[in-house]
């Protein structure tokens, strides 16, 4: 199992952005947002156009606390996976890495959304798909 995650170095600086202008939370909290989010957009992370791994740091502790077991099995169940494959850290860094760069750009397209404004319509979106 992994200990650390890093995003790409461009990521770095779309964590502390997004996490200053969401006003959310800490950065950890941004990045499990980021993560869940490009997980529910159903895509399918290709390893080998993994970025670099020169952004911010996040040990598994304080990346995803003592749920840790719940993210990896999100992953395992989106890629069909067992809970040991190696390549559960790559796919969660770039699950992070994409969720960043989709917010990122949403919020660019709608620059007078906060973060209350922005997750509550994230739920709406999300509940009216289930109905």
């Amino acid at each position: 199992m992994f200990t650390h995650i890093k995003t790409s170095k461009e990521n770095r600086e779309l964590v502390s952005w997004l996490t200053r202008k969401l006003n959310l939370g800490t950065e950890n909290i941004i990045a499990r947002i980021a993560f869940a989010y490009s997980l529910s957009k159903d895509k399918k992370m290709d390893i080998s156009s993994i970025k670099d791994s020169q952004g911010k740091e996040y040990s598994k502790a304080v990346l995803f606390g003592d749920n840790l077991p719940y993210y990896v099995s999100l992953v395992c169940v989106h890629y069909n996976i067992y809970k040991t494959d190696k390549d559960i850290p790559k796919y969660i860094k770039m699950h992070i890495d994409d969720g960043l760069e989709i917010i990122h750009k949403e919020l660019q397209e709608n620059p007078n959304l906060d973060g209350f404004e922005y997750i509550i319509d994230k739920i709406e979106y999300g509940l009216n798909e289930i109905v």
